[in-house]
């Protein structure tokens, strides 16, 4: 499997030593500027944060967000490490593996935006690809070189006691995946659920088979909102971040069209039927019987230490990171703000 090298930064003070440091938010009368990277492109899946934006919630917070396009989920980490950005959305697992490469780093996810990875892989029905995992025996399953859902997938093939070599990776451009599945280049393709509308515009839904991770008997936290150096030189902006983040989120989830038309007004080329659709699939990842329980953005311990048990052990690494360094609950909005409205 294809490895990274992230760029290792170093930790300037301690955490604990730091969180109780002032910070001033406004400053005489001006809005602190703050980096923000997605993991992808602009798309309802984070249209929360658009509305956030839209809506003045940062302004309202004394923060002037720039919000930029990701180049993948794994990507995001490497972005906020090197400084380049101050906050951004990036992938759990893979966060584990950097803290297992990198003691030192200030990186921490600081709110679980997805409660459950909406890894899937997604088959054509007429190449003998089923809902049952071992259906991809032998077969041809197109992925991006890095990325989430396929890094992940040796913790599924862990769960379901069957080898990770159970079919042949073919390694495909996000933007191409689509094209070599309904060319038939391939049998499959991974996907993030709510990525693969795309696709599903494409070929009728009866022609596909989606086999979720989620329902393979393990548990994965998706993508997080992470920050680095800014924990602890700017707490209480990390902090007003995720305030305005979570007020949107919790209006999105009660009612997403405001946030459909803040993603409409920042890119008008988007077909708005389609996400429509994709919103109605991320919801599903994002209000669970977990969030409704621990509240948006928190996450189990156990659960969580499981996680980062499975990491260690399927990428073989030299040391477990402390669940506690991967995810910094300090920042998390009041148990009763992130509740889910029914």
């Amino acid at each position: 499997m294809h490895r990274r090298r992230f760029l290792s930064t170093t930790l300037a003070s301690s955490i604990a030593a730091t969180l109780g440091a002032p910070a001033v938010v406004h400053a005489q009368g001006t809005l602190t500027p703050l980096k923000f990277t997605l993991d992808f492109r602009v798309t309802s899946q984070t249209s929360p944060f658009f509305l956030a934006q839209a809506k003045g919630y940062f302004k309202d917070e004394g923060l002037d967000v720039s919000i930029d396009v990701g180049a993948g989920s794994v990507a995001s980490i490497t972005r906020v490490a090197s400084g380049a950005y101050d906050i951004g959305l990036g992938d759990i697992s893979s966060l584990a593996e950097f803290h297992a490469q990198n003691a030192d780093t200030p990186v921490q996810a600081i709110y679980q935006y997805y409660n459950r990875a909406p890894f899937v892989i997604i088959g054509r029905k007429d190449r003998g690809v089923t809902t049952d995992f071992q259906s991809l025996k032998g077969k041809k399953v197109a992925a991006a070189a890095v990325e989430a859902t396929r890094r992940s997938w040796p913790m599924v093939a862990r769960a379901l006691k069957t080898q990770p070599e159970l079919f042949s990776w073919v390694t495909t451009d996000f933007s191409a995946r689509d094209n070599v599945v309904v060319r038939g280049d391939v049998d499959a393709a991974t996907y993030f659920h709510d990525s693969a509308v795309s696709l599903f515009a494409r070929v009728p839904a009866k022609e596909l088979s989606v086999l979720e991770y989620n329902k393979a008997g393990l548990a994965l936290y998706g993508n997080a909102v992470l920050a680095g150096k800014l924990l602890q030189e700017k707490p209480e902006v990390a902090k007003a971040f995720l305030r305005a983040s979570n007020r949107a989120l919790r209006e999105t989830l009660a009612n997403p069209e405001a946030a459909f038309a803040a993603i409409k007004a920042r890119e008008a080329i988007l077909n708005m039927e389609v996400e429509r659709e994709r919103w109605a699939i991320t919801r599903l990842y994002l209000q669970t019987a977990e969030s409704q329980a621990v509240g948006l953005g928190g996450v189990q311990g156990a659960v969580l230490a499981h996680q980062i048990e499975e990491v260690t052990a399927v990428f073989n690494l030299a040391r477990k990171p402390a669940p506690e360094r991967v995810f910094n609950p300090a920042f998390l909005p009041a148990l009763a703000e992130r509740k889910v409205v029914a």
